[in-house]
Order: C-alpha cells, then structure tokens, then sequence
C-alpha cells in the first residue's frame, strides 16, 4: 500500500497494487470507484446496460450451460498454497510472449462483434490493451477495419511508452482469395502472430440467441471487418449486393463466409500456416481451440509455434471436458514442445494464477472486459483490467511469490475430478 515502496525501483512493470490504494482514498476527494469489478456484480451491472440482444450474445453458452459451468468447477477444485516470509517487495508480473515483454501473463481474448456492446467496439478495448502493455488479438468477426484497430492499439501504447503486442485471430473461410487478404491486412497493420480458432467452424446451438434471431450480422451489425476487405467488397460486386442498400445480405454474406459450417482438416492447418509465414516473414502461427491430448500432439508435429487450450468458454460443445482439465492433460504431454496459452471461464486472479501453475505460460480474459467495455466504454476496459492486474500483484505479495516463473505446481493442492450437476442461473 505504501506508495514509495522501494519495490518501484526493481520493477519493469508499474506497481499494479497501488489501484487498490488510489480506490481507498478516493472518498478523500468526494469520489468513488467506477463500479465493482467483483465478477457477478460486474455482470449484473452489464446486464443493465446492454440491450436484449447485446446481453444474449455475450452471455449465451452451448446448449444448457454445462460446459460452462464445469469450466467455473474445475477451478473451484484447485487450492493455492500460500508460502511466507518470501521477499516478495522484489516481485514483477511481466513476461514475454513470442518475444514480446508484456507487463503480465494475462491477454485479451478475441470477442466478436463489440459494437453490439458499445458503439465504438473494439477501438476501446485495442486502445487499453496497448495502454496496459498486455497483448491483444482481434477477431476475425471483429466490428471495426482491420487497420483502424491497430491504429487504436498503437495509440494506447504510446500512452505508456512501450511496443504494442497484437494478434489475430482467424476464421478461416473457404475462399482462399479472401483468407490471404484478410492476412496480408493483419500483417500490413502490425499483427505479429495468427492464432487460427478450430472449434467454431459454426456456431453452436445456443438457446437465447436462437429464440430472439439474435444473430447482428444478419441484422447490419458487425460485418465492417469484411465490407472494409477488398476481396470480400469484389464479392460483393459478383453477387449483386450494395452494402450500403442492403446492408443485411452483406453482413449475412460475410459471416457466412466466416461462420460457414464447412469444417476444415488438418491440410488445410498446414495450407494456411505456410501462408501465413509466407506474408509475415515468418512470425508465430498459433492454434486456439485445443482440447485433445491427441490433438495436441498433432499440432506440436506439424509445427505450430503454439496451442490456446479452450472450449470457447463453453460456447461451442455443450457437455465437454472443463478447459482447465484440458490443460493439465496436455500441459502433460506437450507442455516441454510448444508454447501453451488458455482460456475459458477465467474470472479472478487466483483463476490466472491456477492456469499458469497447471502450465499455461499465458492465460486470455474475455467476459470480464466485455462487460467493462458494456458498462462504461473505455473508462470501463480499463477499470476492470487495472483490478485484475491490480488482484493478481496484491496475490503474488501475499501468496509469498516473486514473479510469473515461481507459479508452478507445487503452489497448488489439487482435489479429485468430482463435478455434481449443477442448476445455475447465473452465467459465471
């Protein structure tokens, strides 16, 4: 809490903890904090400010939330050990992801369509991300340019004087044309790495979305990433569509594209990896979606650079194996061959911690900051993730550990795979 800590002079990284003092003393100035990042509570908020559609879309899972809510489970089963009397006044939360020095182990997840979450999308969210020095990657469903999200992620790093980190993240369409441009955009605006998502060549089957045709891209929302593509604009022309006019059979024929229910096979893995090196000189290839030991060691022969252990946050198979159990497996049979991220049903920094002391060397939030950007826009993003920044110091400080490389299994008392079926309302 003591501002001068000498811990500030030993850090590469800002003193994440000092957000809990600045949010004590604001009643001081006749303030208060901007809203409760406590999980349901800042879901709760959400819900408020987003319309029917918005808050369907963000918090709908596969079928009847089990896959969901074995994710929360699975977490629920691992106790962290704290130690004592560890000098942790010279702790750091940075690392490196391919090469790039991050002020922590923690990244924004690639979101889909956020101007259904606020009218700005993803540039807030870019914008923070490059602030806070903590990677960020965009969907290829993204609402915005390509080009105008990069420029928001570049803007938010020269607010704090470092190198932007940015991925992207695609979905691959079956019209290799438009596959190569899309790329050759994400190169041309700075993204340094491709994480191809391979568990959503459709949606899955989500009730509330299903109910209230809750699908903006059918609806002239969301498809700006594709109509600003010059390949997918001559598509366009051959179909006859004017975007402008008929905005709905756009955006359906870019997400079709997209979305298009055609699955792809290893080949084609292959196909798009060389492409994507080709275009960027080489720069990391990444597989997100990995959930099979097997699967894992596919992707490590062919020669990924690196693997995203994730069930889309339960929002593709429902009843499938918790994300976190995947990891453990896997972390297991790869863990010394690949570069292994996560993701699906993190919420806290004791959740963070437990994926990295499974093995994960970085883990990727996406609700929290969806409902930061839904409540407050930019102002919003940043409040949650200088929380979650702020938990995961204060937790390695009291927890007894110095830096992201202490975090491993030992800091960690695991109970047995015992998951009762659960009736939850709530979408944690």
């Amino acid at each position: 809490m003591e501002a001068d800590n000498p811990n500030r002079t030993l850090r590469t990284t800002p003193q994440f903890a000092l957000y809990q003092r600045e949010n004590f003393w604001k009643s001081n100035n006749g303030e208060v904090p901007p809203f409760n990042t406590e999980p349901a509570a800042l879901e709760d908020l959400a819900r408020t400010k987003l319309t029917q559609n918005g808050w369907y879309y963000a918090s709908s899972n596969a079928g009847q939330s089990r896959t969901h809510t074995v994710n929360r489970q699975a977490f629920y089963r691992h106790r962290i050990i704290p130690r004592i009397l560890v000098d942790t006044n010279q702790r750091d939360t940075a690392t490196e992801i391919f090469g790039h020095k991050v002020a922590a182990p923690i990244g924004f997840a690639p979101v889909g369509i956020n101007k259904i979450y606020h009218p700005l999308g993803e540039l807030p969210v870019a914008t923070i991300a490059g602030e806070l020095n903590l990677p960020y990657c965009l969907s290829t469903a993204g609402s915005h340019p390509v080009e105008d999200v990069g420029a928001a992620n570049d803007a938010g790093a020269q607010r704090s004087n470092v190198d932007a980190c940015r991925f992207f993240q695609l979905y691959m369409p079956h019209d290799d044309e438009l596959t190569r441009s899309i790329l050759e955009r994400a190169v041309k605006s700075g993204f340094t790495a491709c994480i191809l998502t391979v568990d959503t060549w459709q949606l899955g089957w989500r009730h509330d979305d299903i109910n209230t045709s809750n699908y903006a891209f059918y609806h002239g929302t969301g498809a700006d990433l594709g109509l600003s593509d010059p390949v997918f604009q001559k598509r366009l022309r051959e179909k006859g569509i004017d975007a402008k006019t008929q905005p709905n059979e756009a955006g359906a024929l870019w997400i079709d594209n997209v979305w298009h229910g055609r699955a792809h096979t290893w080949e084609k893995v292959k196909w798009v990896m060389e492409l994507w090196r080709e275009l960027s000189g080489g720069k990391p290839f990444c597989l997100k979606g990995i959930q099979a030991v097997g699967d894992a060691e596919k992707a490590v022969e062919m020669g990924v650079d690196g693997i995203v252990v994730s069930n889309h946050a339960g929002r593709q198979v429902d009843g499938a194996v918790a994300s976190l159990d995947a990891l453990e497996q896997i972390v297991d049979a790869v863990g010394d061959k690949t570069y292994i991220m996560f993701d699906s049903g993190v919420r806290s920094a004791s959740d963070v911690f437990k994926a990295l002391a499974l093995g994960a060397k970085f883990v990727f939030v996406g609700r929290l900051w969806i409902w930061g950007l839904a409540i407050m826009g930019e102002p919003g993003v940043r409040h949650v993730l200088k929380s979650l920044l702020a938990e995961f110091d204060i937790l390695l400080n009291v927890a007894g550990f110095r830096n992201v490389a202490e975090i491993t299994r030992s800091a960690l008392e695991s109970g047995p795979k015992d998951y009762p079926l659960l009736h939850v309302t709530s979408k944690l």
